[in-house]
């Protein structure tokens, strides 16, 4: 049997081009909550999008659970991006003392040698520009949702309800089907 297809109770607001019936009065509302991957979305009003029987808004990120400021996370980020940078190029001297010295050991020419460098050397020239940091991209972040525990519950069966008809439907094929001829009147189980 393949895993469930489960979802996390965590839907994004956002607007679609129609308006379809809200899911719990049955108005008409162009605001859907779905999950990060689709697998479950519900059309809801904006009033229920404020009761708090139905759903309540989630906290963004658990960076601001614990109380830091972009500019933390920021300096943070950078810290450790130079630190990598520093990382790979301790990493490429290494090699190249290395290469360098099993140059020295077959007995090549200096002449090789130094042209070898000066091709490693324009690699590596090559190699910087190209990795400049870019800034992150914007987050264009939707609101957050999460469901009342009794809501997310009924989509989970309802999940798993389609999932099971349609094993149900995957798996009858291949059942043997029920006898369709009577059974003979003469026969009792009485020999005589």
């Amino acid at each position: 049997m393949s895993n469930p297809e489960k979802f996390e109770n965590r839907y994004f607001k956002r607007t679609a081009g129609t308006a379809r019936p809200c899911y719990v009065c049955r108005s008409p509302t162009p605001i859907v909550l779905a999950t990060k991957d689709s697998v479950d979305f519900i059309y809801t009003c904006e009033g229920h999008l404020s009761d708090p029987g139905f759903a309540s808004p989630a906290v963004a990120s658990g960076a601001r659970k614990l109380g830091l400021s972009d500019d933390e996370i920021q300096k943070v980020k950078e810290d450790w991006e130079e630190k990598q940078r520093r990382k790979a190029e301790k990493e490429k001297e290494r090699k190249e003392k290395e290469k360098e010295k099993e140059k020295e050991k077959d007995g090549e020419d200096k002449s090789k040698s130094d042209e070898s460098k000066e091709k490693e050397k324009d690699k590596a020239t090559e190699k910087k520009p190209v990795t400049p940091i870019s800034p992150p991209p914007p987050t264009t972040s939707h609101p957050q949702y999460i469901l009342h525990r009794d809501f997310f519950d009924m989509r989970q069966r309802l999940h798993r309800k389609r999932r099971q008809a349609a094993q149900a439907r995957e798996i009858a094929p291949l059942l043997p089907s029920a006898p369709r001829n009577s059974m003979p009147s003469g026969t009792n189980g009485s020999s005589g």
